[in-house]
């Protein structure tokens, strides 16, 4: 098998190849996050549509994370794959990984498609979506048409990762950037001349999903680094299980969040209808449209922290495989420096500046309430952002090396036993602000787990360096 050698890898300064892998996969991430941003956006400022738009989003959004699960999990696991296999001086495996994820990728997502259209209803009522009749209206509406478009966004999604293993970080850039730009520019014309609502974000949004994933086919056939043939792409479940394992907590980080959703999204219909202002039934759906947006600054910064430890996982791999401990602690500290920069500076907006985020989705067509709650929700939410984007370093940092298991644990501490626990827990004495407090504490308990891993790993990558042999694995 023919390819080129990956190492510079191991040559060029830690902080150039940081720069060189992290930012095109932050800006990535950001646009991928910015495809349903934007609709919220455009719909919070359609007077027809409002904060019952904004609460329709809300409800699909994590549908959509789900998707987004499924995807990273194939393409992150092909990429810390790939990296690790180029690394042991194993191309072979590395192509055979390639070709089963963009099989696997197929399989997944007519799978969730099929499920989402037969029982949309049903899916749209277990995330909240039944808080009023026009927020159920808009959310099926919605669903259907990003629904259609499933298939392109996760492969796009899941191949994106790919592609930057393959040495193309600018490429998986340039591709979903291209997406992005299709949907911003279609989604003013389709909500606001042509008037089509719901429907029209989500055409715009699927049809920028089309182009990045078309986009990913291209590349596919001009790889750079991997060759794979016909031959890779049947099923070997030796090599599809551990490219699965190794994205699992990728998987498990975003379908946890998907869960955590669901709950917060139900506690805020249960004990939004307890509230004297909320429980009326033209202002049911502002804590629900509120806690949205929050959540979508959120995914913002999230998009931020794990788009630099992700751009990262090809130089980890490649290291690891190599043996150059050193290289690896050095860019394990210098990635924990920046992501809690980005923390700071994320807890100074949110403290500070709440009212302009939330004028950027509409605030003044909407009521004081709307204005006041989703203040306090900024403020009170994302008060230990710091925390939680240490935590994700560490999680997206032990994948690289390889550690699933331990990187699995860990995300499932945070987003279920924590993220999904409290959500139930704390509405149950604190009401509507019990929904608000359970990412603060949930984000102070995991960080308390990270520290330990951090040490822990510190004092693995402590070790000397040591070249190590190809040795067969995979067959």
């Amino acid at each position: 098998m023919e390819t080129k050698n990956n190492v510079f890898l191991m040559e060029e300064p830690v902080s150039r190849l940081m720069g060189k892998y992290a930012v095109p996969c932050i800006i990535s991430l950001l646009v991928g996050a910015l495809y349903n941003i934007v609709d919220q956006i455009f719909i919070a400022n359609a007077s027809y549509l409002g904060s019952y738009g904004n609460a329709a989003n809300t409800v699909v959004f994590p549908l959509t994370v789900i998707a987004l699960a499924v995807a990273v999990m194939v393409g992150d696991g092909c990429c810390a794959f790939v990296s690790l296999s180029m690394g042991k001086g194993r191309p072979q495996d590395a192509g055979r990984s390639m070709g089963n994820s963009i099989l696997l990728t197929v399989i997944f997502s007519l799978m969730l498609c099929g499920v989402y259209l037969v029982f949309s209803s049903q899916i749209i009522a277990m995330f909240g979506g039944t808080v009023n009749e026009e927020t159920f209206r808009n959310s099926k509406e919605y669903f259907f048409w990003i629904t259609l478009g499933i298939p392109f966004y996760m492969f796009g999604q899941a191949m994106n990762p790919v592609i930057r293993a393959d040495g193309s970080p600018k490429f998986a850039m340039a591709s979903t950037l291209a997406g992005a730009a299709v949907n911003v520019i279609l989604d003013p014309v389709f909500i606001f001349r042509f008037r089509w609502g719901m429907m029209g974000a989500a055409v715009a949004t699927v049809i920028g999903q089309v182009v990045t994933a078309v986009l990913a086919v291209w590349y596919l056939t001009h790889t750079k680094t991997v060759k794979f043939g016909k031959e890779d792409f049947k099923l070997k479940w030796n090599i599809a299980g551990r490219t699965l394992m190794l994205g699992i907590c990728s998987f498990l980080s975003q379908i946890s969040l998907v869960a955590a959703m669901a709950a917060i999204n139900n506690m805020i219909r249960r004990y939004g209808a307890l509230d004297a202002v909320f429980g009326q039934e033209h202002y049911a759906q502002i804590p629900m449209a509120v806690v949205g947006i929050v959540m979508k600054f959120f995914q913002i910064v999230i998009s931020i922290v794990v788009g630099m430890a992700a751009g990262c996982i090809p130089i980890v791999g490649y290291n690891m495989g190599a043996g150059a401990k050193k290289r690896v602690k050095e860019l394990f500290t210098k990635l924990l420096a920046a992501e809690a920069s980005v923390g700071i500076l994320a807890f100074v907006i949110v403290e500070f500046f709440p009212a302009l985020l939330i004028g950027i989705f509409g605030a003044a067509n909407e009521s004081t309430y709307y204005t006041e709650f989703a203040v306090r929700a900024f403020r009170i939410y994302l008060c230990m952002v710091v925390f939680a984007c240490v935590n994700k370093a560490a999680f997206i940092f032990l994948q690289a090396m390889g550690k699933a298991a331990a990187s699995t644990m860990l995300s499932m501490v945070r987003e279920i036993m924590f993220g999904v626990g409290f959500a139930l827990l704390l509405p149950r004495f604190y009401g509507l602000d019990g929904v608000l407090y359970s990412m603060p504490v949930s984000d102070i308990l995991t960080f308390l787990f990270s520290v330990v891993v951090i040490a822990a790993t510190y004092r693995q990558l402590d070790g000397k360096h040591i070249r190590q042999q190809p040795k067969p694995e995979y067959s």
